[in-house]
Formats: structure tokens, sequence, C-alpha cells
């Protein structure tokens, strides 16, 4: 009987590549078929390390020719093992985008008290200030200030009907948008939840608001690296994360934990930044001093030593701390030292933003699953 080669692809169709799904013709795995008289040479990459792979893989195909072409060919079967094919990117973002808002940016730090509310709240004015459309989503669950900070504790946001659904419209406030747990809850009433009713209440606010087109909703999320997080990120495409702290090695020290929270592979949120707060303090009455209490570029060097951007740094000033509980934010205060300082970080974020669209695919939300008591997340 002569064998031809034809006949053999034929018959090597019939098998399917170990971890692939096609056929090893259709795969490529097949890279040479030579025919000697009743002699068969077949050459074969497969990307499976395992010696149970290659040992299966070499039986089938001595099976299915000797089934299907001559039953008393001699086969020689040479297999290497490759590297699987490298995924191709994509531009798809396949989290649960909000429609009409272009940028999502989360507001972090890995500890608290370094006045990351006052900065989020700060950004979002002077966003509002350039001509942007801004919301800000205050995720601090269990401590939320935006209220108090934009002087609407007492609002109560209301019900609208949008394409027949009820949502809920955020309150406005010089010019920004906002929702935060604290208008659904008394003053002194202490938000006691477990970590799916945080989630839930989140995704509420999230997904069952009327927020209408944004250019910038800025997420002022609680300190630490925990439940709530992983929560909105599994919620939302979030574009960038702006990273607080204060110079001080123990607030430094959670900030990077921060940083590497978003950095891991699994959830790859580009950073965009590190915001310095109190930096250092200048007196009224010696304004060319500088103190630096908490140290001196601190956030800096971090900065530099983790190759992301320094955004710029904001003094220690009593009017800040002022504003944000009369509820006026100080970058409203025209002419200031503090509404520069502002102004400066806020175009930092913008240009960083921009780049970040040019340089980088959206960013995909994440999938997060629960197993033996640890989380696991893993890109959708």
């Amino acid at each position: 009987m002569k064998l031809e080669k034809k006949d053999i692809l034929k018959a090597l169709e019939k098998i399917t590549v170990p971890g692939e799904g096609l056929n090893m013709v259709e795969s490529g795995a097949v890279k040479n078929v030579q025919v000697f008289g009743d002699e068969v040479v077949v050459d074969i990459t497969i990307n499976n390390p395992s010696l149970q792979a290659r040992k299966k893989t070499e039986v089938e195909i001595l099976k299915v020719i000797h089934a299907d072409v001559y039953e008393k060919a001699k086969i020689k079967v040479n297999i290497k093992v490759g590297t699987p094919p490298a995924k191709a990117k994509t531009n798809e973002i396949k989290g649960k985008a909000i429609p009409g808002i272009k940028n999502i940016i989360a507001v972090a730090s890995g500890k608290g008290g370094v006045g990351k509310s006052t900065i989020t709240s700060n950004l979002a004015v002077t966003l509002a200030k350039m001509g942007f459309k801004v919301g800000l989503l205050d995720a601090d669950i269990y401590g939320p200030s935006a209220p108090i900070m934009f002087d609407v504790a007492n609002e109560k946001p209301l019900a609208v009907n949008i394409d027949g659904k009820s949502k809920m419209k955020p309150i406005e406030s010089y010019g920004v948008k906002i929702l935060s747990i604290g208008f659904f809850t008394e003053p002194s009433q202490a938000v006691i939840w477990r970590g799916p009713m945080a989630a839930k209440a989140l995704n509420q606010m999230i997904f069952d608001a009327h927020w209408g087109d944004l250019d910038f909703l800025l997420l002022d999320l609680p300190p630490g690296t925990g439940d709530i997080h992983l929560s909105i990120m599994q919620a939302l495409p979030i574009t960038g994360a702006v990273v607080v702290s204060t110079p001080q090695e123990v607030a430094l020290a959670d900030a990077r934990k921060g940083v590497a929270m978003f950095q891991q592979e699994a959830i790859n949120v580009p950073v965009l930044g590190v915001v310095e707060n109190m930096a250092y303090f200048t007196p009224d009455e010696l304004p060319e001093n500088k103190y630096y209490i908490f140290g001196k570029e601190g956030a800096k060097n971090l900065a530099e030593d983790l190759k992301i951007p320094m955004l710029g740094e904001i003094p220690l000033v009593q009017s800040i701390r002022e504003a944000g509980d009369v509820g006026r934010p100080a970058a409203l205060q025209t002419a200031t030292q503090v509404e520069e300082a502002f102004e400066a970080i806020t175009k930092n974020v913008v240009s960083e933003v921009v780049k970040r669209n040019t340089d980088l695919a959206p960013t995909e939300a994440i999938k997060i699953t629960t197993m033996a008591g640890c989380s696991a997340v893993k890109k959708k």
C-alpha cells in the first residue's frame, strides 16, 4: 500500500492537542510529516511539558494512523515542547462601565488620617473650576466625610425616573455631584456592616444612581487594602489611582502597600501618582520659612523608588482644616497658596490621565472569588 501525506494529515485532524481544544493540524502543532514507503515520521510541537501529555500524544498518533491509514505503518513521532502563544491585548472593557462616565479615579491611602478625603474633595472642586463635569462617590463606608466637607450633611438624595427606572439623584455642591453613605445614616449612627453588606450599598450608589455625563468620577476609598477596595475594583473598570500619604515613615510604609495593591498583576490599575499631604508648615508670621514637622520629601522619595509620578505636595495649613470643617473646600479660596497647590496637583492628575489613556488599554474590572477563606483575585 502506498502511503500519502494527505491521508496522514487527515487522520491527525482527529486528535485534539492537550489543553488547546483544536485538532493538531488546525493548531499548527503538526510541524512536518514525511513518508518513506511504509515509514512515517511526524514532527509535533505541543505546549504541555508534562511527560503524560507527550506520551498520550504519541500513542494517539500511532493509533489513528494505524486505524485510518495503514495498520502496518512504521511510525516515528518526534515531540518538542513549545511555549504557549501570548494572548493578544484587547481594548475591550470587560467590566460593568457606567454609561456617560469617561474616567474613574480612585483616591486611596494605606493609612487613615493622612487627609485622603481632603485631597479628594479639593481635587473634585478644582476639576469643576477647570470646566470638567465631576462626580464624587464617598466609598468610605465606615467613615464618610463628603457630606460635611461639601456642607450638604442634611441633604437627602431624591429619586428620579430615568427610562422607566427609579434612580438616585446625586446631591450637587460647588459643581460636584456627590453620593455618600452619610446621606442615609444619622450623624451619630455607626455603620456596623460586614463586607457583603458594605459592597451591596456601594453597588447601589454606583449603579442605581443617575450620574449623567461626567468627565471624572472620583472615588474616595477607605484607608487600607480590604474588602471595599476589592468590591470597587470588581464593580468598575478604574482608569487610575492616586495614592495620598504624609511624609513620615509609618505613613509611607502603608502607602507603599496601597501602591502594591493596585499594581498586582491580577488587579493592574495604573497608579497615576502620589500626593504628599501635610508636607511642611509655614507660619503666617514667617511666610518664607518651612518646617518639616513630619519629615521631608518622604513621598517624593517613595515615588522615585517605585517609579511612579510625584503629583505634588500640600502644606500643613490651618485654613485647609477649617475649610473642610465648614463645608467649603479650601481650593475654592482664590489667590491663595492652597489654591495654587491644588491646581498644580490637579493639572498633573489630568496630564497623567491623558497619558494613561493614550498609552494603555482600558482597565478591566476584576473577578473576585473566595477559596479556603482567602480572597483570590483574577481578571474577568
